[in-house]
């Protein structure tokens, strides 16, 4: 009970930072982050689908480490995107999000996701160039093309709630 009353606190201290008013009062800034919001999320699904797909053996046709690098790169762009506008919208009904589990669970997906991305890494450090994917390092491929399509997934209900 305690956690939740400092949670609610918390939450409603950030519907007061300047950002929170800021968005609440402009007519255009919060359709503006909203929209920038759901591109970069847009690009970071796409780009990590198609880059799990050819770590997997799909898109043989395009040389791997160069396709790989390319939509990485522009993955951890769209997430860096997608986290600050994410906060942004966050701090407009604080409160209400964070009252609810579905913004919890949304935010273990997107940890869950991290730490897989971070596995992966790890993994594939160790790969010699050329060589195949260690059945390990496929399987985080494979539940990174599960764990982003469910992030999306919360995160559109989240905005519906």
């Amino acid at each position: 009970m305690r956690l939740q009353t400092a949670v609610q606190d918390w939450a409603q201290a950030i519907e007061h930072l300047g950002v929170a008013k800021a968005l609440k009062a402009s007519f255009v800034a919060y359709p503006l982050v909203n929209a920038a919001h759901i591109l970069a999320i847009g690009a970071l699904v796409t780009s990590v689908i198609l880059m799990d797909l050819r770590l997997l053996g799909g898109l043989s046709d395009l040389p791997e480490r160069t396709f790989v690098r390319r939509l990485r790169a522009i993955a951890l762009g769209a997430f860096a995107v997608a986290a600050g506008t994410g906060v942004a919208m966050f701090t407009v009904r604080a409160s209400d999000y964070a009252a609810t589990p579905l913004y919890w669970a949304k935010m273990t997906l997107i940890l869950l996701a991290g730490v897989n991305f971070l596995v992966f890494s790890l993994l594939d450090r160790q790969r010699k160039p050329g060589a195949a994917l260690p059945w390990p390092a496929r399987l985080s491929a494979a539940l990174s093309i599960v764990l982003w399509p469910c992030i999306l997934v919360a995160g559109r209900f989240l905005g519906f709630v």
